[in-house]
């Protein structure tokens, strides 16, 4: 678990200092910079590249490293593997976007029939895919020899960094709000070239003609995974997507703030999940089965504690959160905060629940379990979002995220007999109900945020406290351990 704890600690520090920057975008440089439906755009854009980037990379970040044990015990090799990873999504790319460019207007036409300010900027989202879906090869790559922190840094910070950049540009007058949308293909682009700079420094990339041995095994997994990476991000994004169908665009900004603010849930699991990712991959290969039901527990254990202290504290202080933004309506998202935050912590105590079952032989039933969930979240949010407006759209998402989770975890215990729960789950469970209670009912009498620095603070002390004495997580203990003993030794 040396690395695990090491790589995620980092990919964890790195997730959050971006998820800051980001918040600082998203809770005033947005609002303020680009008014409520310029961001409904840009948050539209994004989404829509979202959903579209796993059919752009073929699925291939996840193939790359669940083959690759199996292909580099040479150079050759390994030239071989990485080429054919790089060549296979041209299979989908270039008919894309020869249909992209021939049905062009008609596409633009449909996208924009309630939001026509989405026209002119339907073009962005297959280009933006692209570039993230090659980033995701590349990031992966480097995942696969056990670097994964400088990728992290890229994706979680650097994006950022040129967003805001972007951002100050529109302050100051340097460029206007249509031309900051589009500056969101430069932006990835950019990062694009920098992880691609990165990853040949890491192992220089050598292109082999020659396919490896084992391609068709590869295709097949590689087709399979490209619909399980799709439901994932459909049941993310296919949510802002369809507001635009039904509801003006500021209505995806007061969402997407809401869905921005209860996914920091997820960042201890989005860290975690790069470097324990592969490592899963290695011990299903080596059947060592007793190891990684250790891997799976002690992960569950410690998103949950990680993720149950990031959710309270956000509940906690979220009424005081939208007194700070502009009074344009987005606290309507409250609702949502609640219900999108909800479906994300019970998705982050299942640990590595993922990584078993895409580098499993059972990956092929739980693929059709989403497929399956995709039209269910689709037909729910036909139904909710026309009735309830953007609560209907969180309701869809915890129904089907809720869904799509109790599905992975119960294939996971039933067919590979590992099971990620202990009685300590239970215990951080109940310390995180009681202290949210003690402290959502009441606040400070002071400015907002000196009322979220406070609180944060003290729920901070009292819940990590808690676990400690309880002994929640082997790996939160020892990190409190390492973190109290250097301090103290310093002050002595």
């Amino acid at each position: 678990m040396g690395i695990v704890i090491k790589q995620s600690i980092k990919n964890t520090i790195i997730t959050f200092i971006g998820f800051a920057i980001g918040a600082i975008n998203i809770l005033y440089m947005y609002p303020v910079f680009l008014g409520k439906e310029y961001l409904g755009l840009t948050n539209y854009v994004l989404s829509a590249a979202n959903i579209l980037y796993p059919i752009m990379s073929f699925g291939i970040q996840n193939t790359l490293i669940k083959f690759f044990n199996e292909n580099n015990k040479t150079e050759e090799e390994l030239s071989s593997y990485f080429s054919y990873m790089l060549l296979l999504p041209l299979l989908i790319i270039i008919p894309f976007f020869a249909l992209f460019y021939l049905f062009y207007e008609n596409i633009a036409l449909y996208e924009s029939s309630k939001n026509t300010i989405v026209y002119d900027f339907v073009w962005e989202i297959p280009i933006i895919a692209l570039f993230i879906g090659y980033f995701e090869i590349f990031y992966a790559w480097l995942r696969a020899h056990m670097k994964s922190v400088f990728g992290s840094f890229v994706k979680e910070v650097f994006v950022r960094i040129l967003v805001t950049i972007s951002l100050f540009a529109v302050y100051f007058k340097f460029i206007t709000l249509p031309q900051f949308v589009h500056s969101l293909v430069l932006v990835y682009g950019i990062s694009l070239l920098v992880i691609i700079y990165y990853a040949n420094k890491v192992k220089r990339i050598q292109l082999n003609k020659k396919f490896p041995k084992n391609t068709k095994s590869i295709f097949v997994f590689t087709i399979l995974i490209l619909f399980s990476a799709s439901v994932a991000n459909m049941l993310l994004d296919i949510d802002k997507y369809m507001i635009n169908q039904f509801l003006k665009i500021e209505n995806i900004a007061f969402y997407s703030m809401a869905v921005y603010l209860a996914m920091v849930i997820s960042v201890p699991q989005r860290a975690m999940h790069q470097i324990t990712y592969p490592i899963t991959a290695k011990l299903i290969s080596e059947n060592k089965w007793q190891e990684l039901n250790e891997l799976y527990k002690k992960s569950s254990v410690t998103l949950q504690v990680i993720g149950g202290l990031i959710y309270i504290g956000i509940l906690v202080n979220i009424n005081q959160v939208y007194k700070i933004l502009p009074d344009e309506g987005y606290d309507q998202g409250l609702f949502v905060v609640f219900t999108i935050g909800l479906s994300k912590y019970f998705d982050v105590i299942l640990g590595n629940n993922n990584a078993i079952i895409f580098n499993s032989k059972y990956y092929k039933t739980v693929l059709l379990l989403g497929v399956l969930l995709v039209f269910v979240i689709v037909g729910l949010n036909l139904i909710f979002i026309p009735k309830y407006g953007i609560n209907g759209a969180a309701l869809a998402t915890l129904i089907a995220i809720g869904m799509y989770s109790l599905a992975k975890l119960l294939f996971v215990v039933f067919k590979m007999k590992l099971f990620p729960f202990t009685k300590n789950t239970i215990i951080s469970f109940v310390i995180t109900l009681i202290l949210f209670f003690a402290f959502y009912f009441w606040e400070f009498p002071f400015h907002p945020i000196i009322n979220i620095v406070l609180k944060s603070l003290l729920i901070s002390v009292v819940y990590l406290a808690l676990h400690f004495y309880f002994k929640v997580s082997s790996d939160i203990n020892f990190v409190i351990r390492n973190l109290l003993g250097k301090f103290f030794k310093v002050k002595s």
